[in-house]
């Protein structure tokens, strides 16, 4: 994330006017406004594969997938971000077009640029949605997904899943898929 070089806090509002005019997406940290970095082939067909299984297994309920240009709102932080994929089964989430306030499940395709933001303060602030019962990061180096649950206590547990396992398991919407299916198509990036 880029910070704009005008350090003047911007409302809720007045960030959310911003954004539907601008032609680039910035997340919003506590009024000041941060342009997103681009993504790679890598990343997208990752976020692509699993968006495509999340959207089928999902068709006929009434939960529903978002990704890239949707952004969730973390109002006990002030905090608005671009996840790469989040779902919601509220309804209260269809009262917004350009954000959601309810997400259960959260994914992040990992970046260079955004992997320390992704794992540390992003998800910090994440946690503070007490709708969200998963928090999912796909690596886009190796084939390995790591998802915090939050448990019973309210903590949250880390289980890391390779292809020794084949499979992993998004337990907030009872989906089960392959890496085959996840990494269909991509192109691991560089160490």
């Amino acid at each position: 994330m880029i910070a704009l070089s005008n350090n003047i806090p911007l409302t809720v509002e007045e960030y959310l006017k911003f954004e539907e005019e601008s032609p680039l997406k910035h997340e919003y940290i506590d009024g000041q406004v941060y342009a997103m970095s681009g993504t790679t082939d890598t990343h997208n067909t990752i976020t692509l594969n699993l968006a495509l299984l999340i959207r089928n297994h999902l068709r006929g309920t009434n939960c529903r997938v978002y990704f890239a240009d949707i952004k969730a709102t973390i109002e006990k932080r002030n905090r608005f971000y671009y996840p790469d994929l989040l779902v919601t089964c509220n309804p209260q989430d269809r009262e917004t077009s350009t954000y959601k306030r309810f997400p259960k499940l959260i994914v992040e395709v990992l970046s260079n640029s955004t992997e320390a933001f992704d794992r540390g303060d992003k998800f910090n602030d994440y946690q503070t949605l007490d709708s969200l019962e998963e928090y999912v990061i796909v690596n886009t180096k190796h084939q390995r997904v790591e998802i915090f649950r939050r448990n019973e206590q309210n903590l949250w547990v880390l289980e890391t899943y390779t292809p020794k396992e084949q499979t992993f398991t998004l337990q907030s919407i009872n989906l089960t898929a392959s890496f085959l299916e996840l990494y269909e198509d991509a192109d691991l990036e560089l160490i």
